[in-house]
């Protein structure tokens, strides 16, 4: 049997992705500010995080308006929710192998 630790993802070894890709997956969608408020990111350290998670296909970004005001709408991919998924069990039996 493999060791648990390598179906880890490293994109998610960062507590920003962990919060942003938690959101994601109790939440249809939710937009920047919220995003910002629920992990208390700073705009440019949020921003990073959300392109690397967007660089690896596993959010989608929608940006629109709402009046004059620009907003942007994050939502989890298919591809994302895989591979947190497998990153969240593999943080289990870790957990559990070690109890």
């Amino acid at each position: 049997m493999k060791n648990p630790i390598e179906h880890l993802n490293k994109v998610f070894d960062s507590r920003i992705r962990l919060g942003i890709m938690s959101a994601l997956m109790v939440n249809e969608s939710v937009n920047f500010n919220e995003l910002k408020e629920l992990i208390d990111a700073t705009d440019g350290n949020l921003a990073t995080h959300l392109k690397t998670l967007e660089e690896h296909h596993f959010i989608k970004v929608q940006k629109g308006f709402i009046g004059r005001k620009t907003n942007t709408v994050y939502s989890v991919t298919k591809a994302g929710e895989k591979a947190f998924k497998i990153h969240l069990e593999a943080l289990e039996k870790m957990i559990r192998s070690i109890g």
